[in-house]
C-alpha cells in the first residue's frame, strides 16, 4: 500500500474514531501533499508524487513543527509546544524508523566508497545518493555534517 493511501486510510479512521487532533494533523499533511502535487504538474505530466517525495515532505513538516515547538518553549508557551510535539508524533508514525548516528555514518561511508568520492567537491553527488536511498530515514542536516567531515579528513 502506498504512503498516500495509508494517509487517506488513517484520516478515515481518525474521522470514525472522532480523534480531532489526529484528524486535523492528517488533513494538514494531505493538504500540503495536494499543494505539492499541483506544483509538480506540467503540461505533459499529471503524475502524483511518489513515496520518496512524500517522505521528504513529512520530514520537512516535522522539522517545521520542531522549530515551532522550540520557539514556543522559548516564549514560555508549553501548551502550544506540546501540541506541536503531538503533531510530530502523528506525522512520524508514517515514516520509517530513523537511523541512529552509527547508521548514518555507516551509510555515508558506504556511499562515499561506492561513488569513489575523495574531496569536498563530491559532496553534492554523495548527498544526492543519500537522499535517493535513505529518504525519510535520517536527518539530512546531520548526514551532511558526517559526509563533510568524512570528505574533509586527510587521506
Amino acid at each position: 500500500m502506498s504512503l498516500r493511501q495509508q494517509l487517506n486510510d488513517a484520516m478515515k479512521e481518525a474521522m470514525k474514531a472522532k480523534d480531532a487532533k489526529r484528524l486535523a494533523t492528517l488533513r494538514l499533511v494531505l493538504a500540503a501533499l495536494k499543494d505539492k502535487d499541483i506544483a509538480a504538474r506540467t503540461e505533459t505530466s499529471r503524475d502524483l508524487l511518489g513515496d520518496d517525495e512524500i517522505l521528504s515532505l513529512l520530514a520537512k513538516m516535522i522539522k517545521q513543527r520542531d522549530e515551532s515547538a522550540a520557539a514556543f518553549d522559548a516564549g514560555n508557551r508549553p501548551e502550544l509546544a506540546a501540541g506541536e510535539r503531538e503533531e510530530i508524533a502523528i506525522i512520524r508514525s508514517f515514516m520509517p524508523a530513523q537511523m541512529d548516528e552509527a547508521g548514518v555514518q555507516q551509510a555515508a561511508q558506504t556511499i562515499i566508497a561506492e561513488l569513489g568520492a575523495t574531496s569536498i567537491k563530491d559532496m553534492g553527488k554523495v548527498m544526492a545518493a543519500m537522499k535517493e536511498r535513505y529518504a525519510g530515514q535520517m536527518d539530512f542536516a546531520r548526514a551532511s555534517a558526517v559526509i563533510k567531515t568524512a570528505l574533509s579528513a586527510p587521506k
